[in-house]
């Protein structure tokens, strides 16, 4: 099973979007707090009707989340990283972080000698993607590895 981690996410939308990923995928979503009101109609409407397919956890901070995917590889994702999400060979039980929407991962957890830092090409002059839809590129990739495991 591929872990996708979510830390302090800011806006429903993009986090109902990766509980409606984890139920398509059969990730793990963990959800760092601090959080947003887990009621907010955006989320609702973005993904829990998939609630029920959803792997979801909510962890009071990221070494609880990095606990639970022992002994599984933690891949951070950031603009600062050399190495693209495709030069992983991924395996079960990686763990795959993103940061908040509009600040991304703070430096202290790129600079964690836990974790490989990895970033999702983009053309120069982009700031950065959408968080589900780089969430939703990165998982693919690391499932599409695994011949889609468990996926019909």
């Amino acid at each position: 099973m591929l872990r996708l981690c979510f830390y302090s996410p800011r806006i429903p939308g993009n986090t109902g979007s990766a509980i409606r990923l984890s139920a398509c995928t059969g990730a793990h979503l963990h959800l760092v707090d601090p959080l947003f009101d887990m009621d907010d109609a955006k989320l609702r409407r973005a993904g829990l009707d998939y609630h029920d397919l959803a792997h979801v956890e909510v962890n009071d901070s990221i070494d609880d989340v990095y606990a639970l995917a022992a002994p599984g590889r933690i891949f951070v994702f950031t603009g600062q990283a050399s190495t693209h999400h495709t030069d992983i060979a991924y395996r079960e039980g990686d763990l795959l972080v993103f940061g908040p929407e509009p600040t991304g991962l703070p430096q202290e957890m790129i600079d964690d000698p836990r974790v490989t830092p990895v970033r999702l090409p983009m053309r120069p002059g982009a700031r950065s993607l959408n968080l589900s839809n780089a969430a939703a590129i990165a998982l693919y990739e690391a499932w599409r590895q695994l011949d889609f495991a468990g996926g019909v």
